[in-house]
């Protein structure tokens, strides 16, 4: 696709969703940048498991903040221009973490500093979906943005595993902050052509006004728990995955620095799953029906998440397979939760209800990695060998919370069919 085709974009068209996407892609691969070289700095820092854990929680705290602000931005001044704008520092805060992360705690806030710079590109462009797509194909839209957002993740992760062939962790992640500035680029050329849009409110409403409005939506609130469960889960697996991975080559006798450079090649592997899944479940709620999707994948991926952890002593490549379906499970369900709430609301309070979804959703995300890496701790398995009880019992902390998003999104079904 040539630049000046870029440049001549129709809102909502093929090609305008794919520059959306790519830009996407390429935002997106710093969120899982820190989990890519986990056991690397857990070694060489001497960190525990909660406090990699609690570095890991820190973008999702600052990651969460952004979401929030951001969503009153976008309902006041236009998702396109929001987006954009908050893309210049969403670039420029990977380069200090390269920088200057040293230890636990320049670690912890400077990744918090990146979380809090990367919410514009995630809710404003879920708002530009919803407005520029049509109905009957939004779902498949939504599913390909979460796609892109897995394939950012996937990038991430093989351009990390490349990377530490020839240089150290830091220099890995130099790499990979190369991305954010490019999207940033690409995202400013593909809405040349795409107006920035404010929904009118009711005369003298202000946008705070959504808020209340949101928390008497019972539709809206039970998306928003069912989401939260899903953000428990989904966030604490992408945080462990790849140290998880890494225990298990250990365990099959590989030494430390291959099996962490082996672990996160693997762990892209699974990524690329995930691009299966958004896709496979955003066609799905498009022709099957929103919550049943919702319903047949958090129901497997909460399965998955029992059982993987005490499943560690299996050969790698089927225990990699059996990640590979718990990505796709536990990412399927995404786009329709974001489907489901941009449906139950009225236009004007769509970033409102991200914001608010995002607080609660990836305020859940936060605390999960932290209790994921605690209940390793308490188990024995924070700093020794693989050992298939710690983990089990790890990953169990993941599935407990994951449980109440399929009891949320039944209610949100009955619902439905009620009205």
């Amino acid at each position: 696709m040539s630049v000046s085709s870029i440049l001549r974009l129709s809102p909502g068209s093929t090609g305008w969703l794919a520059a959306v996407c790519a830009a996407r892609v390429l935002s997106a691969s710093w969120f899982v940048a820190y989990s890519a070289v986990l056991p690397l700095t857990q070694a060489q820092w001497g960190l525990s498991g909660k406090e990699a854990g609690l570095i890991q929680s820190s973008f999702h705290l600052g990651y969460l903040s952004s979401l929030f602000i951001v969503g009153f931005l976008a309902d006041h001044y236009g998702a396109k221009r929001v987006w954009l704008a908050t893309a210049i520092p969403g670039w420029l805060s990977p380069v200090l973490f390269v920088l200057f992360a040293d230890g636990f705690w320049s670690a912890w806030w400077l990744h918090a500093l990146t979380g809090l710079c990367q919410g514009g590109s995630y809710t404003p462009v879920l708002a530009l979906v919803s407005d520029n797509v049509p109905r009957e194909r939004r779902g498949r839209a939504m599913g390909l943005m979460i796609a892109a957002s897995s394939a950012g993740y996937a990038l991430c992760l093989g351009l990390a595993g490349l990377a530490l062939k020839f240089t150290d962790w830091r220099g890995a992640l130099a790499v990979v902050s190369i991305a954010p500035f490019a999207s940033w680029l690409l995202g400013m050329l593909a809405m040349r052509a795409t107006p920035n849009r404010v929904h009118p409110r009711p005369p003298g409403e202000s946008v705070f006004a959504a808020l209340p409005a949101l928390l008497k939506n019972r539709k809206g609130m039970l998306s928003v728990w069912g989401y939260t469960a899903h953000n428990w889960e989904l966030l604490g697996m992408w945080a462990w995955l790849p140290a998880f991975l890494t225990a298990a080559l250990a365990m099959h006798g590989s030494p430390p620095g291959e099996a962490a450079a082996v672990a996160i090649t693997l762990s892209a592997i699974t990524y690329v799953a995930n691009i299966a899944g958004s896709t496979l479940g955003g066609v799905m709620a498009d022709r099957w029906g929103r919550t049943r999707t919702i319903l047949l994948w958090s129901g497997l991926s909460a399965t998955l998440s029992f059982s993987i952890g005490w499943l560690m002593a299996l050969p790698v490549a089927l225990l990699v397979a059996i990640a590979c379906l718990y990505n796709l499970a536990a990412i399927a369900d995404s786009s329709t939760h974001s489907t489901v709430l941009a449906e139950s609301v009225p236009p004007y309070q769509v970033g409102v209800a991200y914001a608010v979804r995002s607080v609660i959703g990836f305020g859940a995300g936060v605390v999960s990695p932290v209790v994921f890496g605690a209940a390793l701790d308490m188990a024995g398995g924070g700093r020794g060998p693989g050992d298939p009880f710690a983990w089990g019992v790890a990953w169990s902390t993941l599935a407990l919370g994951a449980v109440l998003g399929p009891l949320a999104t039944l209610k949100l079904h009955r619902l439905q069919h009620k009205s």
